[in-house]
């Protein structure tokens, strides 16, 4: 996490970039840099990014199912066969019938 308490300075980091660096992958939490004063830039370690980023997918996908699901409770949507020939026609394709067993 992201502590906006303790933030470096841009000119500190492009001086002492090895130490930070190392600081990143020991750590794996980013830092917040400042120029004048101010909040510029986060930098991160690439491994501790790439967590991040899963996370933030599986968030997404997460979301996307949950509000596919409340649609569907709300009884909004189509019915997947109905979706399928739907998608077969705009594709340009032919669906066998299943043949049914007497």
């Amino acid at each position: 996490m992201l502590d906006i308490t303790d933030t470096k300075s841009l000119t500190d980091f492009n001086r002492n970039s090895r130490e930070h660096v190392e600081r990143l992958r020991e750590s794996g939490k980013p830092e917040l840099l400042t120029v004048n004063g101010e909040a510029a830039v986060v930098v991160q370690d690439a491994a501790a990014y790439q967590a991040l980023l899963r996370l933030a997918d599986y968030a997404t996908t997460v979301q996307s199912i949950r509000a596919g699901m409340d649609a569907h409770d709300r009884g909004e949507g189509i019915d997947f066969l109905e979706a399928l020939e739907g998608l077969a026609v705009k594709n340009g394709i032919i669906l066998r019938k299943k043949k049914s067993r007497s």
